[in-house]
């Protein structure tokens, strides 16, 4: 459980103070967003215990579940950090783990799908909610505010911090969950995450010096595509047995979430007006997909019968619409009620600004 809040409070946390004027902001919404998103979770996953016996139970695993279900939450906030007040991050927040946990009791109760491979889509669910609020909450003519979008040696250091918490927590993120009854398989979840994540931070080092025309590194590349490997492997991580597999998902997610980084949110603002201010898609969406698509591949490996192995395919393929189906009802839902000004959303000039809701 230690190692889960971490994540949530300080990775995560410091992972988004990378902004020069809104590290306050970074930092503070982050542990009012986690903690409200995990207590909210908690109720919602104790409502059929509540249903049975008339109480609501707690224990470590209910606290590591509500735990992950406001990491999904803090995923989406990524996407409308600098944009939003603390309000309108609660909301969303909320309607976000609500959505979540309705995917899950849906993946759940009609496809089977064990709890383990339902929650691990958190990253893919976050990232296209984010993604979905931020593009309804987009306003015509506040491109000139983004260029306060900028980051500088002193909060980068600190979000580099988030990124180191992150990456030395990740196995047990993606292990916590782990069987215990299946002997030696939480201790292959960890060593799985940990090659994945090592050769994705080599990876992303690389293709950052390879992609940049100076030939430097980029630091939002390695605090944010060295993560990759452990999204990825996180979401296929019960068909992963052999270290060779790991490593092969965490360079591929290196690679895609590096140039995903490098040319995908420019490009996105540009044509769909789609502002992304943490890269949620290329650090958490497109691994988590390539992990989604790593699933299916070894499985398919270890099928040896193909009758089984397209009903699986269907079986996998249902899994994944439903999950981006319920994250972009969801999303729409809640970027249309964040839009009213009824919230009293910052203005333009105040976007990426702590001034605008902190003494500083």
């Amino acid at each position: 459980f230690q190692d889960v809040n971490v994540m949530v409070i300080l990775g995560f946390g410091f992972l988004c103070t990378f902004l020069v004027r809104c590290g306050f902001s970074g930092s503070g919404f982050n542990l009012l967003v986690a903690v409200m998103a995990t207590q909210w979770a908690i109720i919602l996953n104790g409502i059929e215990s509540l249903y049975y016996t008339g109480k609501i139970r707690i224990d470590l695993r209910s606290l590591v579940v509500a735990g992950m279900c406001a990491a999904s939450a803090l995923i989406s906030i990524g996407t409308v950090l600098g944009k939003t007040n603390p309000v309108q991050l609660i909301l969303m927040a909320l309607l976000e783990v609500s959505g979540f946990v309705l995917n899950e009791r849906l993946l759940q109760t009609l496809l089977k799908v064990r709890p383990l491979n339902s929650i691990m889509l958190l990253h893919v669910f976050g990232a296209f909610f984010g993604l979905m609020v931020t593009w309804i909450l987009y306003r015509k003519g506040s491109e000139q505010c983004f260029e306060k979008e900028k980051f500088d040696r002193k909060t980068g250091l600190f979000s580099m911090l988030g990124a180191v918490f992150l990456w030395m927590f990740w196995p047990s993120f993606n292990s916590v969950l782990v069987d215990n009854r299946i002997p030696g398989r939480k201790l292959e979840a960890v060593c799985s995450t940990y090659l994945a994540l090592a050769v994705s931070a080599v990876t992303a080092a690389a293709v950052s010096v390879l992609s940049s025309p100076k030939g430097k590194l980029n630091p939002m590349h390695m605090q944010s595509c060295i993560l990759a490997g452990g999204v990825a492997v996180g979401v296929s991580m019960s068909v992963v047995h052999h270290p060779w597999e790991a490593m092969t998902i965490g360079f591929t997610a290196a690679v895609v979430s590096t140039i995903g980084l490098r040319y995908l949110k420019i490009h996105m603002l540009l044509a769909f007006h789609c502002h992304d201010t943490c890269a949620v898609l290329s650090t958490h969406g497109l691994p988590g997909l390539l992990g989604w698509l790593a699933h299916l591949l070894l499985q398919f490996k270890h099928c040896d019968d193909h009758t089984t192995a397209i009903w699986f395919a269907a079986f996998h393929i249902c899994t994944l619409l439903i999950t981006i189906t319920s994250s972009l009802t969801m999303g729409i839902i809640t970027g249309v009620l964040l839009k009213w000004n009824f919230w009293r959303p910052p203005p333009d000039k105040k976007y990426f600004d702590d001034q605008a809701f902190w003494e500083v």
